[in-house]
C-alpha cells in the first residue's frame, strides 16, 4: 500500500497532487472537523518551511547572480519593473470603477484595535528606505526582502572582482539551497492539504455572509485584473497569445499564494516555476523577490474598494480627480505594503483621509478586512505572487522575440 502510494506521488504531477490535496483537505473538513488541529500541523509546518528557506536562498541567488554578471550580458529587470508599474496601477483604475459601478456599504460591528497605521505617504516610504538599509542579519532573521536585495547586490557586485573560485563556490551554495527548497516544495501537496483543513473547519467562512457584496466586489476585481488586464498587458508584449503563459502561471503558482497568504513564503515557489519555464536566472533571481516587495496588484484592489466602501457608507461624494488621484495613491501604497498576511490592510486610514474620512471609521474598515481576510487576502495574494511571474516571463519572452530567437511553447 505504502509503496504504491510512493509510486503514484513519484509519477504523478505536483498540479494534480496539490488538486488532490485540495478536495481531500475539504471532505476532511466537512466530515471530521475534530481532525482539524492536528492535521493543521502540516499546514504551519509547510508556510514554516518556505518562510525559514526564502530569506537565505533569495540572498544567495541573487548575490550569485549579481556576482556572475559579465559586461554585455542583458538582463531584463527594467522592462520587469514597468510592468510591475503597469499593473498595479491598472488594477487600482479597475478597483475604482467597479466600485464605483457596484458602490458597496459597510455596516459596522465593533472596533478593532489596530496599531502602527501610517497616516501619511511618505511614512510608508521612509519604512522602505529604512527597509533597504537595515542590518543584512537582522534582515535575513525578519525576512526583510528590501533589505535582504540590497546587501544581497551590494555584496554581488563587489563579488565580481573576487577570483574565479569565489564566484564558482557563491554559485555553488546558490545552487545547494535551491535543491533544499526543491524538496520542500515537493511536499506542498501535504502542506495544502493541512492549510485547507484548517481554513475551511475553522467556522470564519460563516462570517462572510454579511460582506457577501463588498466581498464579491473585491474577488470580482481581482480576477478580472488575472484573465483579462494581465492578460493584455502580456500581449503588448508577447504579441502572442497570452492564455497558456497566463493560465499557467495561475494554476503553478496562485494555488500555492491562496493558502499561504504570504508573497514572500511564496518566493521559492515562483523561482521554480521560473526556472521551469526557462527563464532568464539573471532576471528572475533579482525580479521575483523584488516582485514579493512592489508588485501588489491586489493590494492595490483591496485598499480603493475598502476605501470607497467607506466614503459610500459615509455618503461622500467622490469625484472624477479624486478617484484618480485614489488610484495613484493605491498604486503607491500598495508597493509600500509589505508581503505578509493583512499587510494591505494597514494602509486604507491613510486611503481614507483623501476624503476626510475619520480615524475611527476607517479603523472599521480595517477590521472588516481582517473578517473577510480568510477570502480576500488570500486572493489578493494569488494574484500577487503569480503575477511576479508572469511579467517577468512577459518581460523575457518579449526579449526574445525582439532578439529572433524562437519563443517557447507553455
Amino acid at each position: 500500500m505504502l509503496k504504491a502510494l510512493l509510486d503514484w506521488f513519484n509519477r504523478t504531477s505536483l498540479v494534480l497532487q496539490i488538486i488532490v490535496a485540495l478536495i481531500l483537505g475539504g471532505l476532511v473538513a466537512w466530515l471530521w472537523p475534530s481532525a482539524a488541529q492536528p492535521v493543521s500541523l502540516l499546514g504551519t509546518l509547510f508556510i514554516s518551511a518556505l518562510k525559514a528557506v526564502a530569506p537565505i536562498l533569495v540572498f544567495l541567488l541573487v548575490m550569485a547572480a549579481i556576482s556572475g554578471h559579465r559586461p554585455g550580458q542583458e538582463t531584463q529587470i527594467k522592462p520587469v519593473l514597468t510592468l510591475y508599474l503597469i499593473g498595479t496601477l491598472a488594477a487600482a483604475c479597475v478597483a475604482v470603477a467597479a466600485s464605483a459601478l457596484f458602490p458597496s456599504v459597510i455596516h459596522f460591528r465593533e472596533m478593532p484595535e489596530v496599531q502602527g497605521v501610517p497616516s501619511e505617504i511618505s511614512q510608508v516610504l521612509i519604512s522602505v528606505l529604512k527597509s533597504a538599509f537595515d542590518n543584512p542579519v537582522n534582515a535575513l532573521l525578519n525576512a526583510n526582502y528590501i533589505g535582504i536585495l540590497v546587501w544581497a547586490i551590494a555584496l554581488g557586485i563587489a563579488l565580481r572582482h573576487a577570483s574565479a573560485s569565489t564566484r564558482t563556490m557563491v554559485d555553488d551554495f546558490g545552487q545547494a539551497i535551491t535543491v533544499v527548497i526543491q524538496s520542500v516544495i515537493r511536499l506542498a501537496p501535504l502542506g495544502i492539504f493541512g492549510l485547507v483543513v484548517s481554513t475551511f473547519s475553522s467556522g470564519g467562512l460563516e462570517a462572510l455572509k454579511d460582506y457577501a457584496h463588498l466581498l464579491g466586489v473585491l474577488v470580482g476585481c481581482m480576477v478580472f485584473v488575472a484573465l483579462v488586464v494581465n492578460p493584455i498587458i502580456v500581449w503588448t508584449q508577447t504579441r502572442r497569445n497570452p492564455y497558456p503563459l497566463v493560465l499557467t502561471c495561475l494554476r503553478e503558482s496562485a494555488v500555492t499564494a491562496f493558502f499561504t497568504r504570504s508573497s514572500g513564503a511564496n518566493i521559492p515557489v515562483n523561482l521554480a516555476l521560473a526556472k521551469k519555464l526557462n527563464l532568464d536566472e539573471h532576471t528572475y533571481s533579482i525580479s521575483i523577490p523584488l516582485g514579493a516587495t512592489i508588485n501588489m496588484a491586489g493590494a492595490a484592489i483591496t485598499i480603493s474598494v475598502l476605501t470607497l466602501a467607506a466614503a459610500h457608507t459615509l455618503h461622500i461624494s467622490v469625484d472624477i480627480p479624486t478617484a484618480i488621484l485614489l488610484c495613484v495613491v493605491s498604486a503607491v501604497c500598495a508597493c509600500g505594503a509589505s508581503g505578509v498576511p493583512g499587510g494591505s490592510l494597514l494602509l486604507i486610514p491613510l486611503a481614507c483621509s483623501l476624503f476626510n474620512i475619520p480615524n475611527d471609521v476607517a479603523m472599521y474598515v480595517v477590521g472588516v478586512g481582517y473578517v473577510i481576510g480568510v477570502v480576500q487576502d488570500s486572493t489578493e495574494t494569488a494574484l500577487n505572487s503569480s503575477t511576479d511571474v508572469l511579467f517577468t516571463a512577459a518581460a523575457c519572452r518579449a526579449a526574445e522575440r525582439k532578439a529572433g530567437l524562437e519563443v517557447p511553447r507553455i
